[in-house]
């Protein structure tokens, strides 16, 4: 389904010359990125394989579909109330549009989750997102400045956190959204130190 695909290598064009270069790691296994299958279960932190991709938990894609139906429902009810109301009860068929999009964005949420993978290798991180426009980012770890665990309201709901990346080049910035708050936490300190083990090899 892909149409286009872009690689974001985490790195500025005239970095360090003894920077982390990508794709010196093992490669990764499991899984390709386009692979329509649902991720595996989230490992325990003395389980992760090098270079293994994992996905993200379901969880996600229940709050997405929520936010759409809370989004799109009471579009469809008013709009057809007032429909009806204005013109005539036949026009309050309307309503059926907002539905109609409704499902058909429910299965592109589907579709977008299950993209969302990420493998952590010898010397980089991988990032794989994207369904029509797959997009695979490589954060080198020496390049990586600060790792944040955030969590919103709606997604402490769901028992999920999302990891940002804040790398060298504030334009190769990432992020991992929705994963179990155990996990996040897990790879928020696993990069933090090698990230600080590869600054100090510079």
């Amino acid at each position: 389904m892909g149409m286009g695909a872009g690689v974001d290598t985490g790195r500025e064009k005239d970095g360090p010359a003894g920077a982390a270069r990508p794709g010196t790691g093992s490669g990764p296994s499991g899984p390709a990125p386009g692979s329509t299958e649902g991720p595996a279960p989230v490992p325990e932190a003395d389980q992760v394989a090098v270079g293994e991709w994992r996905g993200v938990p379901r969880e996600l894609l229940r709050m997405r579909r929520l936010i759409l139906a809370l989004t799109l429902v009471p579009i469809a009810v008013a709009g057809g109330a007032v429909a009806g109301w204005l013109v005539g009860p036949p026009f309050a068929a309307v309503a059926l549009l907002p539905l109609l999009l409704l499902l058909w964005i429910r299965h592109i949420l589907a579709r977008n989750w299950r993209s969302w993978k990420y493998a952590e290798r010898d010397d980089d991180l991988l990032i794989s997102r994207g369904v029509l426009w797959r997009r695979l980012t490589v954060v080198p770890y020496g390049r990586m400045q600060l790792v944040e665990v955030t969590s919103g309201p709606l997604e402490r709901r769901y028992g999920l956190a999302g990891v940002q990346l804040h790398t060298a080049a504030a334009t190769s910035d990432a992020r991992i959204p929705g994963l179990a708050p155990d996990e996040a936490a897990r790879l928020r300190d696993r990069l933090t130190e090698l990230g600080e083990a590869r600054s100090a090899g510079l």
